[in-house]
C-alpha cells in the first residue's frame, strides 16, 4: 500500500511538462555557459593590446557579466517568472538599496576616474597611504594590490580618489639616493670630489642625468650631503645598497670620518641625605 502510494506522488510530480522543462533549461545551462566561455576569449583577443590592461579587463567582465544576466533571465521565464513582474519588484526595491548602496555608487563612479585617468596600469608597483605594493586588478569598486612581503590588500576606489598616490614605476629611470653625514674636521670639497668618482665607477650607474651631490645641511653632529645616481627602475631598490656599501667602502680607505651623535651625561653634585629624626 505505502510504496503505491509512494508511486502515484512520483507519477503525478514527474509530469511530461515537468521533464519537458528540466530538460530545457539543462540544454540551456550546458550550450548557455560554454558560449559565453567562448565570447569571452574570443573578445580578449580582439581587444588585446589595443586598450589599457585595466580597461581590457572591465569590458571582458562586463560583457561576460551582461551574457550571464541574460542567460539568467531565460532560464527564469523557463520557470515561468514574468521579466515584467520582476522589474516592478526591483524598482520597489531599488530605492532601498539605492540608499544602502550609496558607497558602492561612489566606488563605481570613482572607478571610472581612475580607469580614464590612468594613474597607474596593472603590474605598476605604487605606494598608497603608506601601502606598498604590486597593482594586481583594478575594478569597479576597488584595487587589488599584492605587497613585497606577499600581503593582499583591497583599496576602495573612493578612497584611491582621495589619497596620494606614488607611482614607483611610470617611468623607466629612476635616482637612488642617499644622505651621506660627513664630520666637520673633513675637507667637504675633497668628500665632494670621492663622492663624483663613486658615482662615475658605480655598476648600473648612469651619467645622464648627472648624478646629484648636493650639500644639504648643518647637522647635530655631521654635514649633511645628498648623494644619488640615475638607474634603471628595476635596479633603483638595490642601488641604494651598492650606494651605501660603496661609500662606506671608500670613506674607509680614505680616512674620511661618518660620525655618529654623542651623547654626556652630568649628574651634577650629590648632596648629603638629610636626616629627619622624629620623636613621639
Amino acid at each position: 500500500m505505502f510504496e503505491l502510494t509512494t508511486m502515484n506522488l512520483v507519477a503525478d510530480f514527474v509530469t511530461p511538462e515537468r521533464l519537458s522543462l528540466v530538460v530545457r533549461v539543462v540544454l540551456m545551462l550546458a550550450i548557455g555557459l560554454p558560449v559565453i566561455g567562448f565570447i569571452k576569449k574570443i573578445l580578449a583577443r580582439m581587444i588585446k593590446d589595443r586598450l589599457s590592461l585595466q580597461a581590457e579587463v572591465l569590458l571582458v567582465r562586463t560583457v561576460t557579466y551582461v551574457f550571464y544576466l541574460i542567460l539568467a533571465v531565460m532560464v527564469l521565464n523557463e520557470f515561468g517568472f514574468k521579466i515584467s513582474a520582476l522589474l516592478g519588484a526591483a524598482g520597489v526595491f531599488g530605492v532601498a538599496i539605492g540608499f544602502a548602496s550609496q558607497t558602492s555608487v561612489s566606488n563605481i563612479i570613482s572607478g571610472i576616474f581612475l580607469i580614464s585617468e590612468k594613474p597607474f596600469v596593472i603590474g605598476d608597483a605604487v605606494e598608497i597611504g603608506g601601502t606598498l605594493g604590486i597593482v594586481d586588478s583594478i575594478d569597479l569598486l576597488s584595487i587589488k594590490m599584492k605587497t613585497f612581503d606577499n600581503r593582499y590588500v583591497r583599496i576602495p576606489n573612493e578612497t584611491m580618489i582621495k589619497s596620494e598616490v606614488i607611482n614607483l614605476t611610470r617611468f623607466d629611470i629612476r635616482r637612488a639616493q642617499i644622505v651621506v653625514g660627513v664630520a666637520y674636521k673633513e675637507d667637504v670639497r675633497k668628500v665632494l670630489d670621492v663622492l663624483r668618482d663613486i658615482a662615475a665607477n658605480i655598476s648600473g650607474a648612469m651619467t645622464d642625468p648627472e648624478p646629484l651631490i648636493q650639500v644639504d645641511s648643518f647637522g647635530d653632529s655631521s654635514i649633511n650631503i645628498n648623494f644619488g645616481v640615475w638607474t634603471q627602475t628595476s635596479n633603483a631598490v638595490n642601488m641604494k645598497t651598492e650606494l651605501i656599501i660603496a661609500v662606506k667602502e671608500r670613506f674607509d680607505k680614505e680616512g674620511i670620518e661618518i660620525p655618529f651623535p654623542h651623547v654626556s651625561l652630568y649628574a651634577g653634585e650629590i648632596s648629603k641625605p638629610i636626616m629627619v629624626q622624629s620623636t613621639t
